[in-house]
């Protein structure tokens, strides 16, 4: 079995995270994942950025983690792949298959309503996914669900509660929304519950496993370690 992790957040990019790329991916790699989706938060959310520089600017510095994992991967011996995590007032949605190349040429995807935004995104060909749809915090007004402009409902994330995922498995079950899973991993090994998708072969790239998350050809997982020691995991039908 293939093992990948679908939401990770590394820095500097992320503000909130609190690990390296390179730390994460030798982490990553130790426990026996074969490869990560990097899923810092976007220009509209946590992200450590002058927000006063030019779009073009503020892209190249959202990709520099990712392309700094992707220069390292080989030497690591882990796959690494692109990803986005959008948000709108703390509803967050996990983006797969849009490029660098994609974002730096449709900056108006800043001025669009989100309905609008993830619309676009599905129409060019990406995974939305929505994540933790029913996470609680202290800066989260009320909870959103958006079930006409995803794809999937990340129904266990390692992150959250256990009502919090059962509710987001029955929100899923309820419109047809396809199940899925990740980590939300900020701190690397610090993270002893983790999640992600699982395959018999290896994803070639992101096209690839958007087709076949859309395809049902994946399975969820849960992993627990400690210092670097995986003590169980399990394959979810």
């Amino acid at each position: 079995m293939y093992y990948y992790e679908t939401h990770l957040h590394t820095k500097p990019v992320s503000k909130c995270a609190r690990t390296t790329v390179r730390e994460t991916l030798e982490f990553y790699k130790r426990i026996g994942y074969d490869g990560v989706f990097i899923t810092n938060h976007f220009l509209d959310g946590n992200i450590d950025v002058d927000h006063s520089l030019p779009y073009e600017d503020k892209i190249s510095h959202y990709f520099s983690d990712y392309e700094a994992g992707a220069a390292m991967a080989e030497e690591i011996g882990i796959r690494v792949f692109a990803g986005v995590e959008t948000s709108y007032k703390g509803t967050d949605f996990l983006v797969y298959g849009l490029d660098k190349a994609w974002y730096l040429a449709n900056p108006q995807i800043m001025e669009m309503k989100k309905k609008d935004q993830l619309a676009l995104f599905m129409e060019c060909g990406a995974l939305v996914i929505q994540a933790h749809p029913y996470r609680e915090a202290g800066y989260i007004d009320h909870i959103r669900l958006f079930p006409r402009s995803v794809h999937g409902v990340e129904i266990i994330n390692a992150c959250r509660t256990e009502l919090e995922n059962a509710m987001a498995k029955h929100y899923a079950e309820s419109y047809g929304l396809i199940p899925f899973a990740g980590s939300d991993n900020h701190g690397g090994i610090a993270q002893q519950n983790l999640a992600g998708m699982c395959s018999q072969t290896p994803i070639s790239d992101e096209a690839d496993f958007v087709k076949r998350i859309l395809a049902g050809e994946m399975k969820l997982f849960t992993m627990t370690q400690q210092d670097g020691t995986v003590l169980s995991t399990l394959c979810l039908e």
